[in-house]
């Protein structure tokens, strides 16, 4: 005598097989499952909830809002259901859902009209790029938006002063002081900057002589890293776990002199404006300082 599942069972079976198909790379076969699934069980939350996961890493910011809109229709305190429902009507600017839903999960943030300005703080968010992902701190400004405040390097292809919208699931760890920070993988490019990415080596200058030059790209504006001492390169699990205290030590590179040379990269509007904030400085703090190959690295997004 066959076996027939019960409403409850067929859709545990559907949600099953679209977890699978999802995990085999045919998330077309897991939407179609994960829709069966809802129909079979029209009150149950979890395959709105995972179909609204796959929409999510797409970009398919629409069909995220709806498939998590469901899952909260059906269990209103949905937590991962109610994050990506803020972090996909932040992604259409839909803000008064934004709202909504932050303030549903926990989150204090105001009332208003327009974009949500809920200041989070410092936070290391990891960008992707075509030949590279990379950590860079940034400034959260609501809980789904950061803008970048590091300088990245070309390979992630970001800038400094990019807004990113990103997820709000950790994908590992840093130490900002002694406290431990999560790191949030951004989803999409949100709004470029206008700073391109220049790339200098500058020798017969001491560290603290390339502090002096960062302070004074601060104050003009713009900003600018020793990426010589500034970057460390981890292994992607520890990049994606806690790569201090582990027992998984990753050393660093080959470390300049005293004297250099460094390489520094710097975000500025203009050639002519890295140009002149580093002759400036020579000018004034170490006129010995060799200036060799400043050259842009990632030219600044066209503003039509």
């Amino acid at each position: 005598m066959p076996l027939r599942l019960g409403k409850a069972g067929k859709a545990t079976a559907l949600n099953e097989l679209g977890r699978q198909r999802d995990e085999d790379g045919d998330q077309d076969g897991a939407l179609e499952a994960y829709l069966q699934a809802g129909k079979a069980h029209p009150y149950w939350a979890v395959p709105w909830f995972n179909a609204g996961l796959i929409h999510k890493y797409r970009g398919d910011w629409a069909a995220s809002l709806a498939a998590n809109a469901e899952a909260v229709r059906r269990d209103p305190g949905n937590e991962g259901a109610l994050w990506n429902l803020g972090i996909a009507a932040t992604a259409l600017g839909d803000w008064a859902t934004a709202r909504r839903a932050w303030q549903r999960y926990g989150v204090g943030v105001p009332d208003g009209d327009g974009p949500v300005d809920f200041f989070i703080g410092l936070t290391p968010i990891r960008v992707h790029g075509d030949e590279a992902s990379e950590v860079v701190w940034s400034d959260r400004i609501d809980p789904a938006r950061a803008i970048l405040r590091n300088v990245p390097t070309p390979a992630c292809g970001h800038r400094y002063g990019d807004l990113v919208l990103h997820d709000g699931a950790a994908n590992g760890y840093r130490l900002r002081g002694e406290r431990e920070v999560p790191v949030f993988d951004a989803l999409e490019l949100i709004a470029p900057s206008a700073f391109a990415t220049y790339e200098v080596s500058i020798e017969d200058a001491t560290s603290e002589d390339i502090d002096a030059l960062i302070k004074r790209f601060e104050a003009a504006g713009g900003s600018a890293e020793n990426w010589s001492t500034s970057m460390q390169v981890l292994c992607k699990a520890c990049s994606e776990g806690r790569p201090y205290g582990e027992g998984h030590d990753h050393p660093p590179g080959e470390t300049p002199g005293t004297t250099g040379p460094w390489r520094v990269g710097i975000a500025a509007r203009e050639e002519a404006e890295a140009r002149r904030t580093l002759e400036e400085w020579r000018a004034t703090t170490t006129p010995k300082a060799g200036l060799h190959d400043l050259r842009c690295v990632l030219p600044a997004v066209a503003r039509s």
